[in-house]
């Protein structure tokens, strides 16, 4: 039974007893993943983001779904065929839940091409950006367009034919082909396979030229784009000659990258990764994607030999693979996209302590580091004076994504090359996607002299922190680093984060615990101040979720704020029901998927969930406990996912200062909560409405505040 309707005592309202545990009160995750793509498209339908930012978010949507269907469906995929009944949280089996997310799918996968072909495209063409097939071509665009295939895509290509002769080829992952059927001088017909190449631009550039002179003065370059796809198709006779060509269509594949790797079998983890990234391009084929003109016999040759389920077919009328309008962002008309801004250099940073050193200043307090807002460079310049510096003994780092060129690995081997410091880095090769860089950087700093470890045994190693041990006259001091996002520098620049520089003795020794626990053997179970999944953080997030019940019961006004990427983990779920029904006042600030659904009366009716998207991707997590005056905010790496809380690394630390407390409070938080531009409510079904404007268009976005307000800060 769902829900009673019990009478407590005589002449008492009815009230309704549930069963929170019930699939009933919980949203599908995969499902919740498709509505944050959903709200992705429609950021490309607001004509209040600059165009080619437009064009952005649309790519977006294709690059989040190709790794939906890479990873989440490919586990689908892979339960079903091995006949795992394994129900999710509403109840779904696989099977059901992969119906439901072709349904879905195909339909955000239709209007996405659509809004590109109806609205973009014309609007891009109007600014003077233009993409054009190859027959709109003039003639001198024609001559241009043909001499770039033939000095720089036509050595590039290889056909393969497929007949008795030639099997049928291996078509990689995310791969853009064409199908082509010939004919011999004897009538004989023929079926070829020519890959476009992804070491191309996918959007060829043809000669540029200036435009009408706008308002300002300035002359915008009117620029022309042809795709490569359809560059190749007109010249195909290049490649066949003596063939007649009677059709060519192209067509894209997506396999499952869903990898597991068996680590009790892998005596070297190292070695054991890069086998299964190679593995990754052959797995099994999850989206086969093709225009609708394509005829059957050719479809049929597809289906059979990439041995693709018809149900994973998708048949849409436009470009395949929106990933790669991507590249319309290197277009040089900057009056078409973001304002750029410059990020803020903190003033407690700025002056750097009374010696002139990082570390005077992380003495006087505790620094907070807003991410884009506030720059990057405060945590490289820390460990470039963590290596410089004579009195650093050590230096320990967790890396989960750290992207290419990377200054603080540079830092981190510039330490120990250079001036033959101690360091120790926990490299995570099991990242998603980043798993061949990261391969690269482990090699790289274990030749240099570098301790290098891959971390625990089932487990990945999420967390986002930095200690630097300092002799300090007859003392040692630690200074830490602690935040939300990678040390990434580029994703610094596009992902909001959180960060903390910090010397803190108690949540210095957690880090020294921490670290030992990650590169040695240790049967570490508590620690001081910080929540270290899987250890005590799952266990201490309830007891303070209990904690604010108790204090509404006993009339102080519960209140928890939470901001993440993800609420998806039952339990916890199950304890905001709980602190709801007890009439603790929550508000969540969701990102992406949420399984909780608010607004239920008698259930989820004192839970409130907005969901915010814009210019930066939404990425810190921040959990605000009330506590009757005493408030308490955590910040770090984990978001509310049974992956975090159970089968991860994840650290997340306490802010002790007053005075940040109430920032993140009064400025951060209420900044969010107060939104009605960007903001999207969610309700009791898992349907988002965007919060309408409320004020003749005065408000401004969250981003766009702390931006300015950022821009204030450096100018003080």
């Amino acid at each position: 039974m769902l829900e009673m309707e019990t009478t407590e005592i005589a002449g008492a309202p009815e009230k309704k007893q549930y069963n929170i545990g019930h699939s009933t009160y919980y949203i599908n995750r995969e499902l919740g993943m498709l509505a944050f793509q959903e709200r992705v498209f429609k950021e490309s339908m607001d004509a209040r983001n600059p165009l080619v930012e437009r064009i952005k978010f649309l790519a977006f949507v294709g690059l989040n779904l190709d790794e939906f269907y890479m990873v989440r469906v490919g586990g689908l995929k892979m339960q079903n065929d091995a006949g795992i009944l394994k129900l999710s949280i509403d109840g779904k089996t696989p099977a059901e839940q992969l119906a439901a997310i072709r349904k879905t799918a195909y339909q955000l996968m239709k209007k996405a091409i659509d809004h590109l072909h109806n609205d973009l495209l014309p609007n891009l063409a109007e600014a003077g950006v233009n993409i054009l097939d190859y027959d709109q071509l003039i003639t001198k665009q024609k001559s241009k367009a043909d001499d770039y295939f033939h000095e720089i895509v036509f050595p590039v290509l290889t056909p393969l034919a497929f007949d008795p002769g030639h099997p049928f080829p291996h078509i990689s992952n995310l791969s853009l082909n064409l199908a082509v059927l010939l004919q011999d001088h004897q009538g004989q017909r023929h079926f070829a396979r020519v890959k476009v190449p992804s070491s191309l631009p996918r959007f060829v550039p043809i000669k540029r030229s200036s435009g009408s002179t706008k308002k300002d003065g300035t002359v915008p370059h009117n620029h022309y784009f042809v795709l490569l796809d359809q560059l190749i198709a007109h010249h195909l006779h290049t490649l066949f000659p003596g063939m007649e060509m009677l059709e060519v269509h192209p067509f894209r594949v997506t396999r499952n990258a869903d990898m597991t790797i068996q680590e009790l079998e892998a005596a070297d983890l190292l070695e054991a990764m890069e086998e299964s990234v190679r593995k990754r391009r052959f797995g099994a084929v999850v989206n086969l994607s093709v225009n609708p003109d394509m005829p059957d016999f050719l479809l049929d040759i597809l289906i059979e030999n990439l041995r693709v389920d018809p149900n994973d077919v998708y048949k849409l009328d436009g470009p395949l693979g929106l990933s790669s309008l991507m590249e319309l962002q290197n277009v040089d008309r900057f009056d078409l996209k973001y304002k750029p801004f410059i990020h803020n250099i903190p003033s407690a940073l700025r002056l750097e302590g009374t010696d002139g050193t990082i570390f005077a200043a992380i003495r006087k307090g505790d620094i907070l580091l807003h991410h884009p807002y506030d720059s990057f460079d405060p945590i490289v310049n820390f460990l470039n004076s963590a290596a410089r510096d004579p009195n650093v003994l050590a230096i320990k780092l967790t890396l989960y994504r750290v992207g290419r060129n990377s200054p603080v690995v540079k830092a981190l081997l510039r330490a120990r090359r250079d001036y033959g410091k101690q360091v120790a880095v926990l490299v995570e090769l099991k990242a998603r996607f980043d798993e061949e860089s990261n391969i690269e950087w482990a090699k790289m700093l274990e030749r240099e002299g570098v301790h290098v470890t891959y971390g625990l045994l089932g487990l990945k190693t999420h967390s986002k922190i930095i200690l630097v041990v300092r002799k300090e006259n007859d003392h040692i001091r630690r200074y830490i680093h602690l935040g939300t996002g990678n040390y990434h520098h580029v994703t610094a620049k596009l992902y909001e984060d959180m960060g903390m520089f910090t010397c803190d003795e108690e949540i210095g020794a957690d880090a020294t615990d921490l670290f030992n626990y990650l590169t040695g053997y240790s049967a570490q179970r508590e620690f001081r101040k910080l929540l270290v999944a899987p250890i005590n953080l799952r266990k201490r997030l309830e007891e303070l979720i209990h904690r604010e019940i108790q204090h509404q019961e006993e009339g102080k006004e519960g209140h928890i704020i939470f901001k993440m990427n993800a609420l998806v983990d039952k339990p916890i779920i199950k304890m905001l029901y709980k602190a709801s029904q007890a009439g603790v006042k929550i508000d969540l600030v969701v990102r992406s998927m949420c399984s909780l659904k608010p607004g239920i009366e008698g259930l989820s009716d004192n839970i409130r969930v907005i969901s915010l998207l814009g210019r930066f991707l939404e990425h810190s997590r921040i959990y605000y406990f009330h506590n009757a005056g005493e408030e308490e905010i955590y910040m770090g790496s984990a978001d509310l996912m049974p992956r975090n809380l159970n089968n991860r690394v994840e650290v997340i630390f306490p802010i002790s200062d007053l005075n940040l407390i109430r920032r993140i409070r009064d400025t951060i938080l209420k900044t969010y909560l107060e939104d009605c531009v960007k903001a999207h409510l969610m309700d009791s079904e898992g349907n988002f409405t965007r919060l309408e404007l409320e004020d003749n268009g005065k408000s401004l976005a969250p981003q766009e505040w702390f931006i300015r307000r950022a821009q204030r800060e450096m100018e003080s």
